[in-house]
């Protein structure tokens, strides 16, 4: 869904024509014209002082959009003429390493923050195309946009890549909930609610209508966690509801650290993994299906998500192998019947979205698939946050768009949410830019070419794996 204003759009689409009528005229000079970098020291024309850690050798620039936004960008003397725009760069340290090893290598680096924004997610999507204009202004005009992000971020580049391919070139996003608004918190509010309906009925934790103290709502449902987690009933229905919201059974520890893979033949093991997934780490499943559905339903005035016609017997049919393995056991050590706790499930009133609060979150934003330009996505298999099934989500609207040959889906065999080494991410990166210097992915975006790429920048072997994630549970299309 393109939710852009008009007068946005328009100088987004003359910036953009602009900028295909100089690669048109590059492509008539030849290849040899596309390697030959900018200098930006002689085409900046808005330059500020950068901050204290920059990288060595670049020029800055940077201000405020019309909302109130920062913005930044970073540009090296020796300019490859790409530029990489991201959500969240100007909120980060200068001396972020990602930013010193584009630098290097000659991309310009920038983007805006989510302070002003937050979870208005299609005005964060418009604020990517305005400081790329404003890129434009201070420096010229690149031979290549990419938009690229973590998190939010790399929600925010794939709206991007949808809402102004007229602007953009390519996307690149990382950990990016690519199963749309809508889609994701519809997975996330089946979680919480079979959570809340085996365990903790007739409790205050909060499913929707999440309280302004989130913090407080958050460490509430961490304490009864953790004592159903002291139980055999408790952990087996932990692992049921887990396995009904395609969590990774993959979870860091609570101090933060990575935990090692589970066995996949190991119960006890798997259904840890879930628990951490769950409440475990900085960034707990938990924490955000509080803090972020607050700050949701604050902006689109109310609850935009549904479990109304849900059959969690279906879904949770169409779990993992190893995770319906797991419930089975740890159910039948607890002397519990999984049939039973489906029908209860099946019996509990279902919570119903208000179509107003829909409409909003549609907004920002369901992907369609039909993509106009090269898109990569890159995701680790136990991601907590942005879980893997809904990148499979992304790929069937490209797929039924018939725009499949326009993606390509990479994935990382590391804990956590956004868990990427910065080689990791520049491996990504490269890969994108060689897409768009031949018109073709070739064998660029396999594991293999993926891990060369990572090993040649550091010591250490790449985590790039080949996976074909689950079919996600809770598609939406609009």
């Amino acid at each position: 869904m393109k939710n852009t204003h008009d007068t946005k759009k328009r100088t987004a689409m003359s910036s953009g024509r602009l900028r295909r009528a100089v690669a048109v005229q590059l492509a008539v000079v030849g290849v040899a014209a596309l390697a030959a970098p900018a200098t930006a020291s002689a085409t900046a024309r808005d330059t500020q002082p950068c901050p204290d850690g920059s990288p060595d050798g670049v020029v800055c620039t940077g201000g405020e959009l019309a909302d109130g936004t920062p913005y930044r960008f970073v540009v090296p003397d020796r300019w490859n003429g790409i530029v990489i725009v991201d959500l969240d760069f100007a909120s980060r340290a200068a001396d972020e390493p990602l930013t010193g090893r584009l630098a290097e290598r000659g991309y310009a680096v920038g983007g805006t923050t989510r302070t002003v924004t937050g979870w208005n997610i299609a005005a964060a999507v418009d604020n990517q195309a305005a400081a790329l204009e404003r890129f434009e202004d201070a420096v010229g005009r690149p031979r290549w946009a990419v938009a690229s992000g973590k998190s939010m971020g790399g929600f925010v580049s794939a709206g991007a890549a949808q809402v102004h391919p007229e602007v953009f070139d390519a996307a690149v996003p990382f950990c990016g909930g690519l199963g749309g608004a809508v889609g994701q918190w519809n997975q996330k509010l089946d979680t919480v609610f079979t959570l809340k309906s085996l365990l903790f009925d007739g409790s205050s934790l909060p499913v929707t209508g999440i309280p302004a103290d989130t913090g407080q709502a958050t460490q509430d449902w961490t304490s009864a966690l953790a004592e159903a987690q002291a139980t055999p009933r408790g952990r087996a229905r932990i692992a049921l509801a887990a396995a009904i919201g395609q969590l990774p059974g993959w979870g860091l520890a609570p101090d933060g650290g990575a935990t090692p893979k589970p066995d996949p033949a190991d119960p006890d093991a798997v259904q840890e993994g879930m628990y951490l997934a769950l409440s475990g780490g900085a960034q707990p499943y938990i924490g955000q299906a509080m803090s972020s559905r607050r700050a949701i339903e604050t902006l689109a005035g109310g609850n935009p998500s549904w479990n109304t016609g849900v059959d969690y017997s279906r879904q949770f049919a169409a779990a993992s192998t190893e995770q319906r393995r797991t419930v089975r056991e740890l159910y039948a050590r607890a002397g519990l019947d999984i049939r039973a706790d489906l029908r209860t499930l099946a019996r509990t009133p279902r919570i119903p979205a208000e179509p107003s609060a829909v409409e909003y979150l549609e907004k920002g934003i369901v992907f369609d698939g039909d993509l106009r330009i090269p898109v990569l996505t890159v995701n680790p298999v136990g991601d907590q946050i942005s879980t893997v099934a809904q990148q499979q989500s992304y790929g069937l609207a490209a797929r039924k768009a018939g725009k499949s040959a326009l993606l390509r889906q990479s994935y990382l065999d590391t804990v956590g949410h956004c868990t990427f080494t910065p080689e990791e991410q520049v491996a990504a990166i490269t890969v994108m830019t060689k897409r768009l210097s031949t018109g073709r992915w070739a064998d660029t975006a396999t594991p293999r070419s993926l891990n060369r790429l990572t090993e040649s920048a550091q010591d250490a072997p790449g985590r790039y794996v080949s996976y074909r994630p689950p079919v996600f549970n809770r598609p939406y299309f609009g």
